[in-house]
């Protein structure tokens, strides 16, 4: 009886006994989860190590991995042509200015939205997830922006994705898990009015759903082209996921710029300037993404969790 007990008392706690067919199925799961991650990064590797390829290793071997010299002068051409470098600026421009208008049209929206006493606020929900199924379409938003003027300007890359349903929901969702209504009952108490509550008591509280939004916002500029196609005609205001377009998909017609550079006897092998263009614009996401992951997780669970 008291063997019984002592091996009882000795047993971890919460301990799961597992079985050999469990550590098996275990070890198929991480090895198939292994087998998709390098599938999905193995292009981008690929990409990268072309593009840092001279053009008579990529010609004599187009399917090596890893470059036996590192050469840059894709990456110089790419710099040298002044399209690149202006679209560069308009894409940061546009990414930086539309995520911080992004953000703070996103928390002045879901703050009042996440409150229960709003009138009108289940219709006005209602009526946001409409527009998340149904839109008006290319024609009426085309005649929209030019009717407000906005052809041609930086406005017409940023107001048309300003704000987004789905990450207002997400705002709204995160605001009424995160924030406890005692918290702004105690400053009302003390004398602070909506605004002041509002920047001062709950955005500090909303960083993990900023940084989400955030990296939403950012990459969903970053990556926009459809509206520079739609409302700009003028090549100075071209973001750089256009030209990156113009250059991937389009360097065939022997009119355009792009294939201009791509047919000069001074270029490098086309196919590693392509390389080096995709390195060159998807680089800044990359280098701010793990900056923000911490967030990420925490933001996107909080904010999916319905009201």
């Amino acid at each position: 009886m008291n063997d019984s007990f002592s091996s009882v008392s000795l047993r971890p706690k919460n301990r799961v006994l597992r079985s050999a067919s469990d550590y098996v199925l275990e070890a198929i799961c991480l090895l198939l989860v292994t087998l998709f991650a390098i599938c999905c990064i193995f292009p981008f590797i690929y990409v990268f190590c072309v593009s840092f390829m001279s053009y008579k290793e990529y010609i004599a071997y187009p399917l090596r991995i890893i470059p036996r010299q590192i050469d840059f002068t894709a990456y110089r051409q790419i710099l040298d042509y002044a399209l690149i470098r202006s679209a560069y600026g308009v894409s940061a421009i546009v990414t930086i200015g539309g995520t911080v208008l992004s953000v703070f049209l996103l928390i002045i929206s879901a703050y009042p939205l996440s409150k229960k006493r709003l009138a009108g606020s289940r219709v006005i929900m209602s009526l946001i997830l409409f527009t998340m199924f149904f839109n008006g379409g290319m024609i009426p938003n085309y005649i929209l922006v030019r009717g407000l003027g906005l052809n041609n300007t930086i406005g017409a890359l940023v107001l048309p994705i300003c704000i987004s349903s789905f990450q207002l929901i997400l705002m709204k969702n995160f605001i009424i898990q995160s924030i406890p209504e005692s918290l702004e009952e105690a400053a009302k108490v003390d004398g602070a009015n909506d605004l002041y509550i509002l920047f001062r008591v709950v955005v500090p509280l909303l960083t993990p759903a900023i940084a989400t939004m955030v990296v939403f916002s950012a990459v969903e500029y970053w990556n926009s082209y459809y509206a520079a196609m739609m409302y700009i005609s003028s090549r100075k205001l071209w973001p750089l996921t256009l030209v990156l377009r113009e250059l991937v998909i389009e360097n065939t017609n022997e009119v355009s710029p792009v294939a201009q550079m791509l047919n000069s006897e001074y270029r490098s092998n086309p196919f590693t300037l392509k390389m080096a263009a995709i390195i060159i614009t998807i680089l800044p996401i990359l280098v701010v993404y793990p900056f923000m992951q911490r967030y990420f997780v925490k933001g996107i669970s909080l904010g999916s969790v319905k009201e």
